[in-house]
């Protein structure tokens, strides 16, 4: 049922679901009023009937003011009326009750002079009201009461004594069911033709109502799909782009290196050889006018002293900068022995002590990452030695199955991050932009006199 009404239109769904609904309320309404209607009749005509038996039988059981039971002579009349008055065609049968249930008459059957148990019908009638009421009778019930028909009025009078208003006996009599059959159905008819019109122009209202709902959601649904077909196709672009974006940053990663290499070769093949040679000559130049004996010459190897330590630190430092800007061998290494690694290098240049915790299990990182791991800590690590003047910085190195993070922690000075940041200092924007690149995350936590912390998370896949 469901599958089928879920190939439905709401319209289609409403029209499906409400009909029998609407259907079988106007049959049940119908029917109610039906038996209302037929309810009221049947008391209507039992009260009408009811006036004529006080009216025309009554003054023929006046004797039972003052005995147990009826005249031969009222007997006689009584059957008289009934055969020849129109009362007698209104009703079927009857029969006049003693209050202490006899049977005083019976126009059919034999139950004239029996006594039977007082029912509800016949305790109203004693009591001075009016019973009436339709009555199913069986064959045996038929049989036993003498009412030829299976469905009959059934209604129960009192008899009143003359001036007295003292209940002498009580009548039963059954009558027709044509006049009460007619005005039922009738009136049935009436109401299953006014409730089913109403309920036609309710169902007409509402099904206009739900088209027009059913219309504007087959509208939205359309309208819907088509967008949910425009952000797949989107989704399908924005899938490609990432992908796109992932091997444009690993290039970028590769190029960067590549390029950082040929500086650093550049720096040692160019610049560096030219100031070995230019210290070499300085020395050279020096010890001859030393060895001279010449005062002009010694002074003026005096004066090269200072040029020559010049040299010697600007060819020192770009060593060292030519050192670090050659990356090592890290592909076959782990994570947890490149951080090593990088710690190693930093404090045999520095001499500064370094405290290494790692907390890394068996897991698999791209080259990429490893190469983004040894710069942001080698980077990490030159900011501490340069601005936090720190001998003891905490590196704690931890990773679980999809991520890597990586915690410097100094005990320095520290900084105000809002205007450090604003400045733009390289490092600390060079590290960010490594960071995100990756898919990552760079945090900045320090404040003056409460030392810096340096939080970074890396994916460990590069699919970005």
């Amino acid at each position: 049922m469901k599958k089928i009404l879920g190939r439905l239109s709401l319209a289609q769904q409403f029209l499906m679901v409400s009909f029998p609904i609407l259907l079988a309320a106007t049959l049940v309404i119908g029917w109610w009023i039906g038996l209302q209607v037929e309810d009221s009749v049947v008391r209507r005509i039992g009260g009408v009937t009811a006036l004529y038996v006080d009216s025309f039988v009554a003054p023929h059981v006046q004797t039972l003011a003052q005995t147990d039971d009826l005249t031969p002579a009222d007997r006689a009349e009584l059957s008289a009326l009934l055969a020849n008055t129109a009362l007698g065609k209104k009703i079927v049968s009857l029969k006049i009750w003693r209050p202490d249930g006899r049977v005083l008459l019976s126009s059919d059957g034999d139950d004239a002079g029996k006594t039977f148990p007082i029912d509800e019908g016949l305790a109203v009638a004693l009591g001075g009201g009016i019973f009436s009421e339709i009555s199913d009778r069986s064959d045996a019930e038929r049989a036993k009461h003498g009412a030829p028909r299976a469905r009959l009025i059934e209604t129960y009078t009192p008899i009143h004594a003359d001036r007295l208003g003292k209940v002498v006996a009580a009548a039963e009599f059954y009558s027709a069911t044509d006049e009460v059959d007619r005005e039922a159905s009738a009136a049935q008819r009436r109401s299953w033709l006014l409730v089913a019109g109403t309920m036609l122009g309710a169902y007409l209202l509402l099904f206009l109502v739900v088209r027009g709902g059913s219309r504007k959601i087959i509208e939205q649904q359309q309208d819907l799909s088509e967008k949910v077909t425009q952000l797949t196709h989107l989704n399908e672009q924005n899938t490609q782009l990432h992908e796109r974006v992932r091997r444009a940053a690993e290039r970028a990663t590769a190029l960067n290196e590549t390029f950082l290499r040929r500086i650093s070769a550049d720096i040692h093949d160019g610049p560096g050889q030219d100031l070995g040679f230019a210290l070499m000559q300085l020395k050279n130049i020096g010890d001859t006018c030393v060895g001279s004996g010449n005062s002009d010459h010694e002074r003026h190897a005096e004066n090269l002293v200072p040029v020559r330590m010049a040299v010697e630190s600007a060819l020192s430092d770009l060593c060292a900068i030519s050192a670090d800007l050659q990356l090592p061998d890290i592909e076959p290494l782990e994570l947890a022995d490149i951080a090593a690694r990088v710690i190693r290098d930093y404090q045999a240049k520095t001499g500064a002590t370094v405290t290494l915790k790692t907390d890394i299990p068996q897991v698999q990182a791209s080259l990429r990452v490893k190469i983004t791991l040894y710069r942001l800590l080698q980077e990490a690590l030159a900011n501490t030695f340069r601005h936090a003047k720190c001998g003891n910085p905490l590196v704690h190195v931890k990773s679980d199955s999809t991520s890597l993070t990586m915690e410097v922690i100094d005990d320095g000075p520290g900084f105000d991050t809002g205007a450090a940041l604003k400045k733009g200092r390289l490092g600390l924007m060079g590290m960010r932009q490594r960071a995100e690149v990756l898919g990552g995350s760079f945090e900045l936590e320090s404040r003056p006199g409460a030392g810096t912390l340096i939080r970074i998370t890396l994916p460990l896949s590069t699919e970005v």
